[in-house]
């Protein structure tokens, strides 16, 4: 193995180095920021051809692991996208490869630097504790993450839980992928009630999946309604609410929603966030529909997604339990109860 060291005055003229001789597919080894003369400073990066070269002849501290090694894409990514880091704090390899792995599958910038930094990544650290770093900062982001059991008390008494959310985000689908676990899986007798109004078949829809499960589905187009179709349904284990699509920004039917179920009924709200929306606009609709009191995360559209980041970015602004992510369109199947495993996979996904 060949190794090759570049110094430069700044870190991405470094990286242009490295790049114009040994190719995109160079892996880098070592990055160091040296004291130059009088008051500047010079930066070395000690790098090799490919990943090839590291197998027979990598050294111990790096354990031949490609996770822990860094590409010269993943610097160049970390250079255009993460705010003079590497300027500020030259971290090895490794450390750099995590980071660069939290950005390019969308946590925020300032979310990933603060659960390094409670990994111990900007502490000094030898080579051999990099894992001891890595498990830390991984530890930090599921500090973050609760689980909710959303039908953990069906044993107990009748659960009635209501989905919101915008416009489009898999409510209806939701709806009766539970109902069908809950009736074939678990064996609950299940009720449906649609209080959506404003969506054209809405309702057709909620019924033609009942049809389908043999289970009983009404419509409340007020709270006189959903008072009745409560009652009709006091004999459910669990009774499944499907709510009309709200704008994030319709402050009065979101209203009319918190007005029609009051707190009197004992519904629990859990809100629906599509994964691929972006930052801004998923903390605005979990924002502004607050009043609802919902009680948990359903991240939905997984499978539209690249990227799930945005799930962590959430929990760092509001941070609630997660109860089901969905997958897909495909009824009962395309849907799963969260876990914090199945989190740590969808961030670290290779």
């Amino acid at each position: 193995m060949q190794i090759h060291k570049y110094k430069a005055k700044t870190i991405s003229d470094a990286i242009a180095m490295v790049k114009n001789e040994l190719g995109p597919d160079a892996m880098i080894l070592s990055s160091k920021k040296l004291n130059g003369k009088g008051s500047g400073h010079i930066f070395e990066i000690a790098a090799v051809a490919s990943y090839a070269e590291t197998l027979d002849e990598t050294p111990v501290s790096y354990d031949g692991v490609r996770s822990e090694l860094m590409s010269i894409k993943e610097m160049i990514y970390i250079l255009n996208h993460s705010e003079g880091m590497m300027e500020k704090s030259m971290l090895r390899p490794p450390t750099l490869t995590l980071y660069a792995k939290m950005l390019k599958n969308g946590i925020n910038d300032y979310y990933a630097k603060a659960f390094l930094e409670q990994g111990g990544a900007f502490r000094d650290y030898l080579p051999d504790d990099f894992k001891t770093v890595k498990k830390e900062t991984i530890r930090a982001i599921m500090k973050r993450v609760e689980i909710h059991k959303l039908f953990e008390s069906v044993n107990v008494g009748r659960t009635i839980t209501a989905l919101v959310g915008t416009t489009g985000v898999g409510k209806t689908t939701t709806i009766a992928k539970l109902a069908a676990q809950m009736s074939l899986k678990s064996k609950k007798k299940v009720g449906l009630i649609s209080i959506d109004s404003y969506r054209i078949g809405a309702m057709e829809q909620l019924k033609a999946y009942a049809n389908i499960l043999g289970i009983p589905c009404f419509p409340a187009f007020n709270r006189k309604y959903l008072v009745a179709a409560l009652e009709s349904l006091k004999n459910m284990d669990v009774v499944l609410i499907d709510t009309a699509g709200q704008s994030q920004y319709d402050g009065k039917r979101i209203e009319e929603l918190k007005n029609m179920m009051t707190d009197d009924l004992q519904i629990q709200s859990h809100l629906l966030l599509n994964v691929s929306t972006t930052e801004e606009e998923m903390s605005r609709t979990a924002v502004n529909f607050s009043p609802l009191k919902y009680r948990s995360y359903v991240f939905t559209k997984l499978d539209e997604s690249e990227k799930y980041g945005s799930i962590i970015n959430q929990l760092m602004k509001i941070e609630l339990p997660i109860s089901y992510l969905t997958t897909g369109q495909n009824v009962p199947e395309d849907i799963e109860e969260a876990t914090k495993n199945r989190i740590l996979t969808l961030l670290f996904k290779t």
